[in-house]
């Protein structure tokens, strides 16, 4: 069986791709959450060689990356890419574009699923970003029909994205009508709302993650079990 090494639910977009992946296509892997005080320590490199997480380890195998777990696994699953050539192919671009870019967004509003913020203000660069993404968005599910970003199946397209999702909804950014359903869509995945339940449930915070979300906006809502 697969082992998937994660970080905290609550703020780690890298390790939501890979693990809504495998979830959503019923794939079967053992967690190991790691939270972020413990995964710089240095026995964490005996898993990662990186350091960091999401990390699949397959056997003696291990695979670091997100994309490049999701590569690993499109070779021995259906369905992680599109079976559509002219889909698959503008899936990967589009997973591989935001897995390279949209560093504006990322920096400025950092995955925190447990709570609903007001922005101080939308720099230009995060506003040049949602707007890349409004139209990307909107040429997928107007290109393959929704309601997926490249057809009638969720794909690892959909995976890297989830992230952006639940940013939309922590930081209550504008987008277009269609992006706006796209990214409701993804939040009321079945997998999407068992990660976000698990990371309304985690009973610890890191204090960066926390820090930063209060230096560029205004917290009115934190929805923390605990």
């Amino acid at each position: 069986m697969y082992k998937l090494f994660i970080a905290n639910k609550n703020y780690s977009s890298w390790s939501l791709r890979p693990w809504v992946l495998m979830k959503t296509l019923g794939l079967a892997f053992e967690e190991v959450l790691l939270p972020f005080q413990a995964a710089q320590a240095p026995q964490f490199g005996a898993v990662s060689p990186t350091g960091r997480v999401p990390c699949l380890q397959d056997g003696q195998r291990l695979v670091w990356d997100s994309l490049a777990i999701t590569e690993y696994l499109a070779e021995r699953h259906a369905d992680v890419w599109p079976q559509d050539e002219d889909a698959r192919a503008f899936a990967r671009c589009a997973a591989a574009e935001m897995h390279s870019g949209f560093a504006a967004l990322r920096s400025h509003c950092g995955m925190n699923c447990a709570v609903r913020v007001t922005l101080r203000e939308v720099p230009t660069s995060v506003q040049a970003d949602l707007a890349r993404i409004d139209a990307l968005w909107t040429e997928g599910l107007k290109r393959f029909g929704g309601p997926f970003l490249a057809g009638k199946r969720f794909s690892a397209a959909d995976a890297f994205f989830a992230p952006v999702a639940f940013r939309i909804q922590t930081f209550e950014l504008q987008l277009s009508e269609t992006s706006q359903r796209y990214a409701q869509n993804l939040i009321t995945q079945p997998a999407m709302m068992d990660w976000y339940q698990q990371a309304l449930a985690e009973t610890w915070q890191d204090e960066p993650h926390e820090a930063h979300a209060k230096s560029v906006a205004a917290v009115f809502h934190d929805l923390r079990v605990a």
